[in-house]
């Protein structure tokens, strides 16, 4: 028996993932530069600071990435990414 798949419909500006990693990646830019101002005092933050902004780098590069593979038609690619 085959059943039919009604899908809800998400607006696109739902489901689109680049404010969501240029927020966080900025975030994590601000709290850098802060923790550096800062001096001696959070100087225990700076390598939690520097994770989160390659981890931002690199999602981003990610999703670069998938959106090229998905514009090439590349069959493992994520579908929806334009």
């Amino acid at each position: 028996m085959t059943e039919t798949r009604d899908d809800p419909f998400i607006p696109r500006r739902l489901t689109d993932p680049r404010p969501v990693v240029t927020i966080g990646t900025l975030a994590w830019l601000v709290t850098t530069a802060v923790v550096l101002v800062s001096g001696e005092r959070w100087h225990a933050a700076l390598p939690i600071c520097l994770a989160g902004l390659a981890v931002g780098a690199l999602g981003f590069a990610l999703f670069l990435v998938q959106r090229a593979a998905a514009r090439r038609g590349s069959k493992g690619a994520q579908r929806g990414l334009s």
